[in-house]
């Protein structure tokens, strides 16, 4: 059995461990443990892939293990990681590990909490290692099913019409993905649900393909927040508590981007060249969409959400451009986005939990009250606008550059106007920098409040040391990446 299992075996044991807890800081000693030993491998994990590829290892995928799991139908556990996956792996352990720690004075019901959230995580880690049809999807159920009982009974609002719109939502999505992973194994011939085998003896006829590709696109694109069917995102963040909101915006919207290119893209790709057109109209709403929406919101939470919709939609707009600096980009922003967003929320939910308001309108002076959260709130808006020396400006930056290579008018208009999310991100952000920071204090009782604590630093300083340490040294993470996208368009672009 391949190393790779142990993504999969490490939170199962911490399930069994927080089941057995006692107490509270059993729970939270299991919880530290296991996400330790995640981040531990993950990095680990990412060395050795750089080496590996160094000393000469081009196998597309490396650290490969096959069990047969259903032989009658051709479903195996089948493992593997290339430089996609193992980037993905890494953001899902820093997000799971600060999250932690973010969480750490969660009530009630804290062990059922953990237990919830390290269930979602086990999908998470899972959907990224493996590259059979079936066991991905088995996968993607499991990181979505617990959404709907971390958000109705811990979230906040309109936490029950939340957990239901998104469930009712992702789940309708999951059967479209059904249908459209049941059409590619049966027009294939019946004889593999291997991702890699189906790639390179796709034997689906393009007209069939043209009839699958939505199926998939738009049952994984509902995760990544594809325009219209975006509007369980923003009110799912808003009412979700802050390590949930962490997880699913860092790391399960994030799912939706790679499903789309793995398996919509990859296994369809006459289809992908057929139909880019018609969602790269729709991507190109998103972006431009979720900025301008952002500019009205006065939650914090709905601010940040509806940012994610048009950074998510960024990603599918680079993927449906299909050059490899755009593809490249679309992983690098994915990387980007899950390490800004899990900043935000972070800091919305301290804040949050402080002054027990979201609203913009009702906060004011928080650089005096409690500094260290301000310049935090600061540096994740400065991010997320695209500011050198951030991850945010990296990935965009290689978006654009890469999407304007296509040379046709098509193309570049949409790429046009993508950019000009940018200008009105900003906008968004340093509107909400300065209602909250910097205005006067609204609230009397705030000047009692107090700054972070020692749990909520670590996890807000590891978040911001990973931001910029991507935006200052990028260059390994791209060319990890770009290997990994060559063979998948080298496919594509047959």
């Amino acid at each position: 059995m391949s190393i790779l299992s142990l993504f999969v075996v490490i939170p199962v044991l911490m399930l069994l461990g927080l089941w057995a807890a006692r107490n509270i800081n059993q729970v939270r000693g299991v919880m530290v443990t296991g996400a330790s030993c995640l981040l531990a491998l993950s990095v680990w994990l990412t060395f050795y892939f750089i080496s590996e590829r160094a000393a000469g290892n081009q196998s597309e995928m490396l650290l490969t293990s096959s069990i047969a799991w259903f032989p009658a139908l051709h479903i195996n556990y089948a493992v593997g990681v290339d430089g996609i996956s193992v980037v993905m792996l890494l953001l899902s352990s820093i997000i799971v590990f600060t999250g932690t720690f973010a969480s750490w004075k969660l009530k009630p019901l804290t062990k059922e909490f953990f237990l919830w959230f390290t269930l979602l995580s086990t999908g998470v880690y899972g959907f990224f290692i493996c590259i059979d049809l079936f066991a991905m999807f088995m996968f993607y159920e499991v990181a979505l099913i617990p959404m709907y009982l971390l958000i109705g009974y811990w979230g906040s609002g309109k936490k029950e019409y939340a957990a239901m719109k998104l469930t009712l939502m992702l789940m309708g999505g999951s059967a479209l993905i059904i249908l459209g992973i049941v059409g590619i194994y049966f027009f294939n011939g019946a004889s593999t649900m291997d991702i890699l085998e189906i790639a390179h003896h796709n034997n689906i006829p393009a007209h069939i393909q043209n009839i699958l590709f939505p199926f998939v696109f738009i049952g994984f694109g509902v995760l990544g927040a594809l325009f219209p069917f975006h509007t369980w995102s923003p009110i799912g963040h808003g009412c979700a508590p802050t390590s949930v909101s962490m997880l699913h915006a860092g790391v399960l919207m994030k799912l939706g981007g790679y499903g789309c290119f793995r398996i919509a893209m990859f296994l369809l790709p006459h289809a992908a060249h057929d139909l880019a057109w018609i969602f790269l109209i729709l991507t190109t709403i998103s972006v431009v969409y979720g900025a301008f929406s952002a500019c009205v919101q006065t939650d914090l939470k709905f601010i940040n959400a509806y940012s994610s919709v048009s950074h998510c939609g960024l990603v599918l707009f680079a993927l449906l451009m299909m050059t490899r600096t755009s593809c490249t980009g679309a992983i690098l922003q994915m990387l980007s986005h899950g390490l800004m967003t899990a900043l935000f929320f972070a800091l919305i939910g301290m804040i949050y939990g402080r002054t027990h308001t979201r609203d913009i309108r009702k906060l004011g002076g928080l650089m005096k009250i409690m500094p260290f959260l301000s310049v935090g709130y600061v540096i994740a808006g400065l991010a997320n606008l695209g500011l050198p020396g951030f991850s945010g400006f990296i990935a965009e930056m290689t978006i654009f550059v890469g999407s304007f290579e296509n040379a046709d008018t098509f193309h570049r208009c949409c790429t046009i106007i993508a950019c000009t999310s940018i200008v009105v991100t900003a906008v968004y952000i340093l509107r909400t920098v300065g209602f909250i920071l910097f205005e006067k204090v609204k609230d009397p009782h705030y000047l009692t409040l107090t700054d972070a604590t020692w749990d909520e630093r670590f996890a807000v300083c590891c978040l911001i040391f990973c931001v910029a340490g991507l935006g200052t040294f990028p260059m390994w993470a791209s060319h990890v990446i770009g290997n990994a996208v060559a063979p998948i368009l080298g496919v594509i672009n047959i």
